[in-house]
C-alpha cells in the first residue's frame, strides 16, 4: 500500500521535526520551499511526481486560496491543511470547506509565551521602562510620573477572549489591573464569572489605558484600530498588539503616536513582515517593537512542528482533530 504524502509548503524553523514525525507515522513527506501560489501548485505537482498524490498539506505562511485548492484538492488529492501556528488567515477557510478540504491550526503552542509577552509589554509601557532606559543612557538622571502608571488605577481593555486574550486577562487582573473584555462570540456571563467586565468595543476603547489585541484577522476585524477608533480612545492611551499587525491601520496609529494622542504602543507583529527599512513605526521613541518574537521560547519552537505534523497524521489515520476549524468540511463530501 502506497504511503500518503503530506507536502510542507514551507517551513523556516531549524530541524527536521516535521519530517521526522510524519514519517515515524508511515507517511511520506515532502519539503518545499514555498511562499506564492504558483508555487504551492508546482511544489504538489512535483510531490506527485516523484511519487503518491499529497493528501495533506503542512503550511507556516504559503497562501492557500481557492486558486490553489482548485489545482491541488478534488478526489484523490489534498484533503486536509494543517496550518503551523495559531493563525490562519493565510487559508481560504471558506473555500476550503467548498471543495472538502479539512483546515486544522496549532492552537495551543504558545499560549504562556505570547501571553507572557504581551503582559511583559504592557508593563514595560506603564512603568515607562523604555523611555527611562533611553534617557538614563542620554545622560539624564530625571524619574518622572510621566512615564509611570499605577496598575491598580489602570484599565486594560483585552479585545479577544481566546485562550491567549483569557490569559492575558488573568494575568493583568492578578497583577491589579482593573479588565475589560470584549469579544462577541464569548458569552459575557463567562467573562464575569472570569472576573472582568464584559463590554462593548466602543466602551472598551473609551474607557481603556491600555488597548491590547487578541482577535484574529477576519475581513471584520481588519482595521480594528483605525484613525476614528483611535481618535475615540483616552488621549494618552496605550496600544499592544501581539497577534495580527492587521488588525491596526499603522499610518493611523503612526499619525497618533506622533502627535501623543496615543501615549505610546508595543507591537511584535505588523501589516508586512519584516517590518519594512522606511516604516514610520521606526522612527517614533514612543514605541517598542519586537520581531514577531512573542510565541518563542524553545520548548515552543520544539512543539510547533511536532503538533502540526500530528494534526496531519491523526486527519489522514481517521483519528479526530480537534483543532480543525471548518468541520462543515465533511459535508461537501456527502
Amino acid at each position: 500500500m502506497t504511503a500518503d504524502t503530506v507536502v510542507i509548503t514551507d517551513c523556516d524553523l531549524p530541524g527536521t521535526a516535521c519530517e521526522d514525525t510524519l514519517t515515524a507515522a508511515g507517511l511520506r513527506a515532502v519539503r518545499a520551499a514555498a511562499r506564492t501560489e504558483d508555487e504551492v501548485i508546482a511544489a504538489v505537482g512535483e510531490a506527485a511526481t516523484s511519487g503518491s498524490v499529497p493528501s495533506a498539506l503542512v503550511v507556516q505562511w504559503a497562501p492557500i486560496t481557492a486558486r490553489v485548492l482548485d489545482a491541488v484538492a478534488g478526489p484523490g488529492g489534498v484533503r486536509m491543511v494543517s496550518r503551523m501556528g495559531i493563525g490562519y488567515d493565510m487559508v481560504d477557510v471558506a473555500a476550503a470547506t467548498e471543495r472538502g478540504v479539512a483546515v486544522a491550526n496549532t492552537p495551543t503552542y504558545c499560549i504562556e509565551e505570547v501571553a507572557s509577552h504581551t503582559v511583559a509589554m504592557i508593563l514595560t509601557l506603564d512603568r515607562g521602562l523604555v523611555a527611562y532606559d533611553r534617557a538614563l543612557r542620554a545622560g539624564t538622571w530625571a524619574p518622572t510620573a510621566q512615564h509611570a502608571a499605577r496598575l491598580s488605577s489602570t484599565v486594560v481593555a483585552v479585545i479577544g477572549y481566546g485562550r491567549i486574550g483569557s490569559e492575558v486577562a488573568r494575568s493583568a487582573r492578578a497583577l491589579g489591573y482593573r479588565v475589560l473584555v470584549h469579544d462577541p462570540f464569548v458569552d459575557a456571563a463567562a467573562v464575569v464569572a472570569d472576573g472582568h467586565e464584559a463590554v462593548g468595543i466602543d466602551e472598551a476603547v473609551a474607557r481603556a489605558d491600555v488597548i491590547t489585541l487578541h482577535a484574529p484577522l477576519t475581513a471584520s476585524t481588519r482595521h480594528l484600530l483605525d484613525a476614528r477608533t483611535l481618535a475615540a480612545a483616552k488621549p494618552g492611551v496605550r496600544v499592544v498588539n501581539t497577534c495580527r499587525g492587521p488588525l491596526i491601520d499603522e499610518d493611523a496609529l503612526a499619525d497618533a503616536l506622533a502627535s501623543g494622542h496615543v501615549g505610546s504602543a508595543a507591537l511584535d507583529v505588523y501589516a508586512t513582515e519584516p517590518l519594512p527599512a522606511d516604516s514610520r513605526l521606526r522612527t517614533l521613541d514612543n514605541v517598542l517593537l519586537t520581531p514577531h518574537a512573542a510565541w518563542f521560547s524553545p520548548e515552543a519552537m520544539q512543539d510547533l512542528p511536532v503538533h502540526t505534523a500530528r494534526n496531519a497524521v491523526d486527519f489522514l489515520a481517521g483519528r479526530p482533530v480537534p483543532s480543525i476549524v471548518n468541520p462543515d468540511h465533511a459535508r461537501a463530501l456527502a
